[in-house]
């Protein structure tokens, strides 16, 4: 097989087809018909002789072949589209691209102002989404281009992926300042009679915090479970229950802010971006501003 004798647009239907496991989404994505990605499909199956695809419960599931081959493909995708949306540098100041961000809302809280700041005064068209992939998910959505840039603790094991460390934030505990039975101090008996908010987007599984308790044969009292860190401050101030969160974060409330009477291993959050993305310009010069703040 010659390069020179194989239409590069079908490798663009071959990825949509990986990603959507379906012929007519892949169409919409791609905005054209559904025959004409059959079509693709058909031309694909006879240059690599081989089916690529095979119809399952789960939609079309990708042959061996095509699991050995996407990789590539989509870093070829990918640093095509590169040349042609950026050219030979990138101007902040003139860009209008826009950059997508997987991670929870602590993170957002503790990145995206400061990341603002900085955009607006030296790329203030570049546009920024941020919103949360599971980790699951995150290798493809950085492969196919969905996600510039996902920021977590460092869980996801993949060749494709860069990734750097950001920050290590330890723990402390969180109560109001009337509380009536903590006064600046925190045993861990009083630690264990407390009533805690625990903050998760999963609606059961234990939390950082209760895997280091239960090493030590422990668990706390968990009362209420949270989706989302902003309303944990306003619970925590019409009530009598403690909140376990990063100091760092910790430390924009006015609250009593404890030091935890037992060891919690700092959380490390890192941030990735796919390898055909790793001298792409624009995404670099993101990637530095992103690393530089975190470490401020």
């Amino acid at each position: 097989m010659r390069l020179n004798k194989v239409d590069l647009n079908l490798f663009v239907v071959f990825d949509a087809v990986y990603t959507e496991r379906n012929l007519t989404r892949a169409a919409e994505v791609l905005c054209i018909t559904q025959p004409a990605v059959s079509n693709a499909l058909a031309r694909l199956r006879k240059t690599f002789n081989d089916q690529l695809f095979v119809r399952s419960a789960q939609g079309m599931s990708p042959t061996p072949v095509a699991e050995n081959i996407i990789g590539r493909v989509r870093e070829a995708l990918q640093l095509l589209d590169t040349s042609v949306q950026e050219g030979d540098s990138f101007e902040p100041a003139e860009s209008d691209r826009m950059f997508r961000i997987s991670m929870n809302d602590l993170t957002e809280s503790m990145i995206l102002p400061a990341l603002m700041d900085e955009l607006c005064r030296q790329a203030p068209h570049i546009v920024v989404g941020s919103y949360y992939t599971g980790r699951s998910d995150m290798s493809k959505a950085l492969a196919s281009g969905e996600l510039d840039f996902a920021i977590d603790v460092p869980l996801v094991v993949d060749p494709q992926l860069c990734h750097v460390s950001l920050y290590k934030e330890e723990f402390v505990c969180m109560v109001r300042l009337d509380h009536p039975d903590i006064r600046g101090s925190l045993s861990l008996e009083q630690y264990l009679a407390l009533g805690h908010v625990h903050i998760s987007s999963r609606r059961e599984g234990l939390g950082h915090v209760d895997v280091a308790l239960n090493s030590l044969g422990l668990q706390r009292n968990v009362l209420m479970r949270v989706q989302h860190y902003l309303v944990a401050p306003r619970i925590l101030r019409r009530t009598n229950l403690a909140l376990t969160v990063p100091k760092r974060w910790a430390q924009r409330f006015d609250m009593q802010i404890l030091e935890l009477p037992f060891e919690v291993p700092p959380i490390n959050s890192h941030l990735y971006w796919h390898k055909s993305a790793e001298e792409d310009g624009a995404n670099r010069w993101v990637r530095e501003r992103i690393i530089g703040l975190s470490r401020v």
